[in-house]
């Protein structure tokens, strides 16, 4: 068999869903990930790729120009595209970082309803090939490249059902950090800061910075609801 026929066949494949203890321990460890602080400082890398990402992706669906994407070791980045200042494709392009990492998240659990859980990893891992493209920094790079390894070693490498496991915890990932970066944002807008996104959409729109907060929270929140459901039965 050719070697595209041979990933081809193990993209379509499905996979037996992991048993109930393996679905709730990847579940768990997601969760650590999340809320244990020392954890999340170095996971929240893996948001940022999702959430500059979904803006990059965003703007050239609305057919603005992608000039680049840089990523900070700090875990912020930032996504460059030229085009009108202002209208409904600089809208969507600055409303798609947030809920980004959930959306991902939410397609992500969507496949593994229908055990398509090497699809998930082919996936994330052609995400990243799209997005090493567009990294204009050292840093950005090394972070991309990293994810990439990592994902290219658990699909050829690990057995299946290491590979069904790591699914299920990237998923769980996606879904459960997505709302801390928004919780987060609300903080440090308290403190000051109008630099955000939702500032830049408060200028955009009618709508106050506030009130896309809570946009941001219902999306997020909403996808965990709808993606927990289909990863749960």
């Amino acid at each position: 068999m050719e070697p595209v026929a041979i990933v081809w066949h193990r993209i379509l494949a499905t996979q037996p869903a992991p048993s109930t203890i393996g679905l709730a321990l990847s579940a768990v460890t997601a969760a650590v990930l999340v809320w244990n602080r020392a954890l999340w400082a170095l996971a929240r890398h893996v948001v940022t790729i999702a959430h500059e990402g979904a803006h990059g992706l965003a703007a050239a669906a609305c057919g603005r120009r992608l000039s680049g994407i840089r990523l900070h070791s700090d875990s912020s980045g930032v996504t460059v595209s030229s085009g009108r200042p202002a209208g409904p494709g600089m809208i969507v392009t600055a409303a798609a970082g947030y809920v980004g990492p959930a959306l991902l998240g939410l397609g992500c659990a969507w496949l593994l309803a229908d055990d398509h859980a090497i699809a998930v990893l082919w996936m994330l891992l052609a995400c990243l090939a799209l997005l090493l493209l567009q990294i204009r920094n050292f840093f950005g790079l090394w972070a991309v490249l990293a994810s990439g390894a990592v994902l290219y070693v658990v699909s050829w490498r690990l057995n299946v059902q290491a590979q069904v496991v790591f699914a299920h915890v990237v998923t769980w990932f996606l879904l459960l950090a997505a709302p801390r970066p928004v919780l987060e944002l609300e903080a440090v807008r308290r403190r000051g800061s109008r630099g955000s996104d939702a500032d830049q959409l408060a200028r955009l729109t009618p709508l106050p910075a506030l009130l896309w907060v809570v946009v941001f929270l219902l999306v997020t929140t909403g996808a965990l609801v709808l993606g927990s459901a289909w990863l749960l039965t």
